[in-house]
């Protein structure tokens, strides 16, 4: 087995079962024992460990402003950089053509990696453990900052007396490795702009973006 002492230093975790580690470093490509499963398990626990040190450290903040500051501490492009500063993309093991296409560098796959290492953290040594990784890679939660795009707009319709925009995913391309979203944003049930991304989250995020822009360029 690859000998993953660096990373283990690098996330502040020794593991107990390196296989775990082996696979979440074990890219869809490869097509067996693959991350997937992890990547799934992982989203949740960052999001819960995210949470409660939001809870922890703003005590002032409101449910909404919680929300919006865990969507942007936990947004593919910042676990995309922690996984980078790690060298998470260097240890993922994946097919030549998902190499040689940019898969190491590709956002959404770190952001993907980044999710199974920290599940594999957590089921190795527990909770504790995967609070320690994620204040180590994402920081204290105690950064402020402007809104997202998709809280952007559900906060703009709902001063004007509107209900909250709906999401629906209209189709996917690409290889495995490599895919693209298509997303749109619906606005009382009708379709107002669309956008793409590398991730469902990042093609919704840009379709907020171009109907906030379409509306406030109506006046409506």
């Amino acid at each position: 087995m690859a000998d993953y002492t660096a990373l283990e230093k690098a996330i502040g975790h020794s593991f107990r079962r390196p296989a775990l580690l082996k696979q979440a470093l074990t890219h869809p490509s490869l097509g067996h024992n693959h991350n997937q499963r992890l990547e799934f398990l992982g989203d949740a626990v960052l999001e819960l460990c995210v949470s409660e040190k939001i809870y922890e450290n703003h005590p002032e903040m409101q449910e909404g402003a919680m929300t919006r500051l865990r969507q942007k501490l936990v947004r593919e492009e910042k676990l995309a950089q922690a996984a980078s500063s790690v060298h998470l993309g260097e240890a993922l093991m994946m097919d030549r053509s998902c190499e040689y296409t940019g898969g190491r560098q590709n956002p959404s796959v770190l952001c993907d990696t980044f999710e199974a290492v920290l599940a594999a953290v957590y089921l190795d040594g527990g909770l504790d453990a995967a609070r320690g990784m994620v204040h180590r890679l994402i920081g204290d939660c105690t950064e402020t900052g402007e809104n997202d795009p998709k809280s952007a707009l559900q906060e703009y319709l709902q001063s004007k007396g509107h209900p909250s925009p709906t999401y629906e995913t209209l189709g996917e391309e690409g290889p495995p490795h490599d895919r693209v979203f298509t997303a749109a944003v619906l606005l009382e049930g009708k379709e107002t702009a669309r956008g793409k991304g590398t991730s469902k989250k990042r093609a919704e995020q840009e379709a907020a973006a171009a109907a906030l822009n379409i509306i406030k360029g109506s006046g409506e």
